[in-house]
């Protein structure tokens, strides 16, 4: 049984200076976990149907996003969303399109990996 496909996709950004606007990011953030809750919501409503593994680590993948993007949030709320905590350099607002959650730019996400 396949789950639904629930899109993430959001539309351009609101950017100013090529960063995103605080309600821009939150918007995002927000549509984010929306989506994350209905994929949740799909896995419970799967049932017995479904593969066992497969459905745990979609969950602790799913509980794991939730959590970044709760993070994500309280970045925005004390002003330091957008900034790579590795090089205090402001993050690609293309990044954070497509990742509205991500902590960090690109170059330092690969640094952590």
């Amino acid at each position: 049984m396949s789950l639904p496909i629930v899109s993430t996709h959001t539309p351009p950004a609101e950017a100013h200076a090529g960063r995103l606007t605080p309600r821009e990011a939150r918007r995002r953030l927000e549509h984010e976990r929306g989506s994350r809750l209905a994929q949740l919501q799909a896995i419970g409503e799967a049932g017995h149907e479904a593969d066992e593994q497969v459905m745990a680590a979609q969950k602790d993948t799913l509980g794991r996003v939730l959590k970044e993007i709760g993070a994500a949030l309280d970045r925005v709320r004390d002003g330091s969303y957008g900034t790579c905590p590795g090089c205090s350099r402001p993050i690609p607002v293309e990044r954070l399109e497509i990742l509205p959650y991500t902590q960090f730019c690109v170059p330092c996400q690969r640094k952590a990996d």
